[in-house]
């Protein structure tokens, strides 16, 4: 993880993280301050963790030094489980809420025999989990107490979750990656199921159907939004800047797209779709608000962009 100076010239390492797995899609994935980091210094970061013979999205904190060079303290408050040999799809959003409780996206790690995990709710693939910042559940998390049901999980039936915020009232929403088609954007509602492994507006990337072709399913949720053909959906932030006609945009940082998509929303459905920096021809993986006003986008060549107000 790297420290960028303000004018992009000076970057530093931090250095005492955990080892990480860098297969594939691997390596170290989000990373959130704490509500009050501007007291305490806590940074917490979501990592593939390599495990005996496999590996899983695991998340960690620890306090970062007055210089920003190191992390001390470090401790693993939560793992999604269970460990599985591959190298994909490991999701992995950080997002707090307004009482300092962590949200956290996992994917349900790509392949067939893992697939079936987004449905189960005995496990921690394919979810939407809510945390303390202890890893402990979320006071009021929809299952606790529920039998076959993991008391972290918030929502479940999620494919690859990149991207994930929490808009200006509140509301929660992730962006997924589907497979051949069928991106989504999706309103997050405590206690429901989003129907990936049953539901899905893709196909195979061989070209077959997903359980005969179902888009609709009782008892699943229809995404807000989708694409076809995708745009690969990364990280997401909701605008605060200085750019006044972007203020509340959905901002979608696009691999495969190589954009930035800005989706403009009223009433929580989508009403316009803006493709910015398309001409970079970049894989944009994140996006984030800076306190300056500004926003921010890394892409997968080591670019970071700044986009300002002319």
């Amino acid at each position: 993880m790297n420290i960028v100076s303000a004018d992009g010239k000076q970057i530093s390492k931090i250095e005492g993280f955990p080892k990480v797995d860098t297969k594939g899609q691997g390596g170290m994935l989000d990373v959130a301050l704490d509500p009050d980091f501007s007291n305490n210094r806590m940074i917490y970061f979501s990592f593939s963790e390599p495990y005996e013979k496999g590996n899983h999205t695991a998340v960690g904190k620890g306090m970062l030094s007055a210089d920003l060079k190191n992390i001390s303290g470090v401790q693993v408050i939560f793992r999604a489980t269970p460990t599985y040999d591959g190298d994909k799809h490991y999701g992995s959003r950080l997002a707090f809420d307004k009482d300092g409780n962590l949200f956290v996206s996992t994917g349900e790690r790509s392949d067939k025999q893992t697939r079936v995990y987004a449905q189960r709710t005995d496990n921690y693939l394919g979810k939407i989990l809510k945390i303390t910042k202890d890893g402990k559940p979320a006071p009021g998390n929809p299952f606790i107490g529920k039998s076959g049901f993991k008391p972290e999980i918030y929502a479940y039936g999620i494919r690859n979750p990149q991207g994930m915020a929490i808009d200006p009232n509140g509301n929660l929403w992730d962006v997924e990656m589907g497979p051949r088609g069928g991106d989504e954007i999706n309103l997050i509602k405590p206690g429901k199921n989003y129907g990936w492994g049953d539901v899905t507006y893709g196909i195979e990337y061989s070209g077959q159907k997903i359980n005969n072709g179902t888009t609709k399913k009782a008892g699943t949720e229809q995404p807000v939004y989708y694409w076809d053909p995708v745009i690969s959906p990364s990280g997401v932030a909701f605008y605060t800047g200085n750019i006044e006609e972007w203020k509340g945009n959905l901002m979608i940082g696009c691999l495969s797209g190589e954009h930035i998509n800005r989706i403009m929303m009223k009433d929580n459905k989508v009403i316009g779709e803006e493709r910015l920096l398309e001409n970079e021809n970049e894989r944009f993986r994140d996006v984030l608000n800076g306190s300056d006003g500004n926003l921010y986008a890394v892409t997968d060549s080591g670019k970071l962009y700044k986009i300002s107000k002319k």
